[in-house]
């Protein structure tokens, strides 16, 4: 064990080393079994953020993390407070070393919000002699952007692992391209919220299940409802909540029952009422949109398809960003080239190539409306060849060139 405490505690002075001085958040180094390694935690902090991290259940998710083994990536956990953590995992020796990051807020804490919400809460802080030298130390705990943090996160388990991974493996909502505040620390642009909102919700009534770049796009911009309220994780739960609600609208106005939208829109909020954890929120929020998208695309796949041809249709809507070929959907489902080819001009009454720009054009429509793209980086990102042969392709379904259906769309000119 004592070769395992000197390792973790050589990756713990090494990683916090990669920090800068700016950046005050603090490494934990915990063994498998739970033991407390060593930390970068001033040591007149230490025993009371310890004890905030047993008490609002980042403890025992750290355990379950470290017994998933060598596969998990980072996580980032949640509480109560909206105090997070992330978690890395270090498993290159016989006994597996865990760093926890945090804690962490990404917004203002409000002493009296947190000492509320502590005392409220009979089985995390009432009664507990920890509470009020944590509340004592809230103005020593970091503020960090949730984007900002994530980098960090990645930095630390690409350290770890000698990995070059990105973000995204965190959670969808983690790939933030742009390094800016969260909102409740400076402003953000209305009209680039309004356009990702209306993409996201656009996404619900085509049933679009490619839609993971506009989720992040989404989140990055905006992380809810600006609406300081005394209990932090109401704060969390209002955005969930109007969230639900917006794609329960969307995904009936896509053509889901009200029968069936509303019951499941109601399941779900129950659910964000009786959560206790932040980081449960967000996924719970994913999981909501990702049952919707595919609730309403089962309702817009074309029952004359068989299950190749609409399996093969599903991999063109994921498969956008890069080149298709028939070859490859021919793979896909086990057929020859030749005979996936004739199978799906007879089931879709187009050819493969014809349906994936098709497509492509169907996407760069809504990158046009709801994002602020150059043309030269919608054909890129869709994959076109060269940016002119993107115009014509558009031109040639659509009848107008992308730029002046863009100002078609402000109001800036008219379709041809």
């Amino acid at each position: 064990m004592s070769d395992i405490i000197t390792q973790g505690e050589q990756n713990l002075y090494l990683l916090q080393s990669l920090i800068p001085s700016r950046e005050s958040f603090y490494i934990w180094c915990y063994g498998s079994d739970g033991r407390l390694i060593g930390t970068s935690c001033p040591e007149d902090m230490r025993e009371t953020l310890d004890q905030a991290f047993r008490s609002l259940g980042g403890y025992d998710k750290m355990l379950g993390f470290a017994a998933e083994g060598e596969d998990t990536v980072p996580r980032v956990i949640g509480s109560s407070i909206s105090l997070q953590w992330a978690l890395a995992l270090e498993t290159e020796r016989k006994r597996s070393l865990v760093f926890v990051i945090g804690p962490v807020f990404h917004m203002p804490p409000d002493l009296q919000s947190i000492r509320n919400a502590l005392y409220a809460d009979p089985g995390r802080g009432s009664g507990r002699s920890w509470t009020g030298a944590f509340c004592s130390l809230l103005p020593r705990i970091p503020v960090i952007s949730y984007a900002i943090f994530v980098r960090y996160v990645m930095l630390v388990h690409n350290t770890l692992t000698m990995q070059q991974l990105g973000a995204e493996v965190l959670h969808p909502e983690a790939i933030l391209e742009r390094n800016r505040q969260d909102s409740f620390v400076g402003g953000r642009n209305r009209l680039e919220v309004y356009q990702s909102e209306k993409a996201l919700l656009d996404m619900v009534r085509k049933g679009d299940i490619n839609y993971y770049s506009a989720l992040n796009r989404s989140v990055s911009l905006s992380p809810g409802v600006p609406v300081r309220g005394k209990d932090p994780l109401r704060q969390i739960k209002t955005s969930v909540t109007v969230f639900i609600t917006l794609v329960t609208r969307a995904a009936m106005e896509g053509g889901l029952s009200p029968e069936i939208a509303y019951p499941l829109g109601d399941s779900y909020i129950q659910t964000v009422e009786d959560c206790r954890d932040s980081g449960e929120l967000s996924s719970l929020s994913h999981a909501m949109y990702h049952d919707f998208v595919y609730r309403v695309h089962q309702l817009h796949a074309n029952p004359g398809y068989s299950h190749a041809i609409q399996k093969c249709c599903d991999y063109i809507e994921l498969s956008l960003d890069r080149k298709i070929s028939a070859a490859d959907l021919a793979s896909l489902v086990g057929y020859t080239r030749y005979y996936l080819t004739e199978k799906f001009k007879n089931e879709t009454g187009m050819s493969v190539s014809d349906y994936i720009r098709k497509v492509r054009i169907e996407r760069a429509k809504t990158l046009l409306e709801t994002t602020d793209l150059s043309v030269s980086q919608i054909a890129e990102q869709l994959a076109f060849n060269t940016p002119g042969y993107f115009i014509h392709v558009f031109r040639e379904l659509e009848g107008c060139t992308p730029a002046l259906f863009r100002e078609h769309l402000t109001g800036k000119g008219k379709r041809p």
